[in-house]
């Protein structure tokens, strides 16, 4: 499965749920692929996702996915144990992983020595999986929408990049306008 693809099935599954994407190609893709008020396009941040979802999750009734890419998790590792401890009831943290840092020249990651799933378990995530066919993910984010407590899904797709995906339309404060917007109708 291609990064590209994982995201098109998590959007087109997805309702009024509030999405944070991490920067670089997960935030353009997932905008080339759906783009909504209620998706948050990170920009220039690596790392952010988990807490910034964590504290929107703590903060409002509506289920608030997450989409990091494996680099991007492996730099702020602690804010899977805040996620534990804090056990928000409404929060679903993706994990896209290629394996390489991609959106900065596609360097190693130390994803495939790691365990992400049995890092999430072992910081309290209530629900965790793994997936690497466009099936069980649909089958996945189906399930863990309906489910309470931090959930944790780790969906494995190839190194390979799509070519010619424009960068998000919006500015920085213009995603911030609109995702207030789509946060203040909750």
């Amino acid at each position: 499965m291609k990064r590209h693809e994982a995201l098109k099935v998590i959007l087109e599954n997805l309702t009024n749920e509030l999405v944070i994407t991490t920067t670089g190609m997960i935030s353009r893709e997932a905008f080339n692929a759906k783009d909504r008020p209620e998706n948050f396009y990170m920009v220039g941040s690596m790392g952010l996702v988990t807490p910034l979802s964590l504290g929107i999750a703590l903060n409002c009734k509506k289920k608030v996915v997450g989409i990091e890419g494996d680099g991007s998790m492996f730099l702020n590792l602690g804010s899977m144990a805040m996620v534990g401890a804090e056990k928000p009831d409404n929060l679903i943290t993706i994990v896209i992983d290629n394996g390489c840092y991609e959106s900065t020249g596609g360097q190693y990651c130390i994803s495939q020595e790691v365990n992400l799933t049995r890092l999430a378990e072992s910081s309290g995530y209530l629900s965790v999986a793994q997936v690497e066919n466009e099936k069980d993910l649909k089958e996945k984010v189906l399930v863990f929408l309906k489910k309470t407590g931090p959930s944790f899904i780790l969906v494995k797709v190839d190194s390979s990049r799509q070519e010619g995906i424009p960068r998000v339309s919006f500015t920085p404060e213009e995603i911030k306008e609109r995702f207030i917007q789509a946060i203040s109708y909750d």
